[in-house]
């Protein structure tokens, strides 16, 4: 479904922060060396430890900086959707996703930009041919190959990292879905987004990346949010494989009719 001949010339990286302050400057300064043209809009959820103000400050220097003060701690996935909605309103051609905690590192953007031209979403990937993890405690690597397997299982996707965080979006991908609809708050919305994604009829392609472990701050990652994920993934995919099955037999049913 990708338009070869569309433009996508205007980037924006998203950062959704929460008690970010360490890591802000950082990793906007390696995101600006990355992809110079880019903008970054710091989508901020009202961090107690000073993130919002620090933000501003980086934006008051540099006007592909911008900063989105929200009132609160909402959750990754309403963070998300509040910037996919100021970069759709703003003109942006490319969204992308992408952690404040280094976790994802920047110098994969060019490659996964380059991918987008044939593709309708690209995800970064930990788990195709030449992605890794690093600084990972092995019981962090299993729920994470675990949960991808599990999403896989459920809901049949050919992509083998649902869960990443890191995603580039066309523009007109984002406005084909129904982003009022999406449901999952923490880091299932990744899933959300992506199955979302494919039943729309869009296609998603997987660069490799390596994934490394935070050295600043706390993670957001809690038995809640991994919870509510598989809860989520196993709701969507009772849903789907009960109508795969009612497809089934009611083919069955309309050939025997005939016959």
């Amino acid at each position: 479904m990708a338009d070869p001949a569309a433009t996508l010339e205007r980037v924006l990286v998203v950062i959704p922060t929460y008690n970010e302050a360490e890591n802000i400057g950082p990793i906007t300064a390696r995101i600006r060396k990355a992809v110079p043209e880019a903008h970054i809009l710091i989508a901020d959820d009202n961090s107690p430890d000073g993130t919002g103000p620090l933000a501003d400050t980086l934006a008051a220097a540099d006007d592909h900086l911008h900063v989105l003060h929200r009132k609160g701690k909402e959750g990754l996935g309403a963070a998300y959707i509040a910037g996919f909605r100021w970069g759709l309103e703003q003109g942006y051609d490319v969204l992308i996703e992408h952690d404040a905690d280094g976790s994802h590192q920047p110098e994969y953007l060019p490659a996964m930009l380059e991918r987008l031209k044939t593709a309708d979403v690209v995800k970064g990937s930990r788990y195709v041919p030449g992605g890794a993890t690093e600084g990972w405690p092995l019981h962090r690597e299993l729920l994470s190959r675990g949960g991808n397997l599990w999403t896989r299982m459920w809901l049949g996707l050919p992509v083998k990292d649902a869960t990443g965080g890191l995603a580039a979006w066309r523009a007109d991908t984002l406005r084909g879905m129904d982003l009022d609809a999406v449901e999952a708050a923490g880091y299932g919305f990744q899933v959300d987004l992506i199955w979302r994604a494919l039943k729309a009829g869009f296609t998603a392609a997987e660069v490799p990346i390596t994934f490394v472990e935070r050295e600043l701050g706390d993670s957001k990652m809690s038995g809640a949010i991994v919870a509510e994920a598989m809860l989520l993934t196993t709701r969507w995919g009772i849903t789907h494989r009960v109508a795969q099955l009612k497809g089934l037999f009611g083919g069955r049913r309309a050939v025997t009719a005939e016959k």
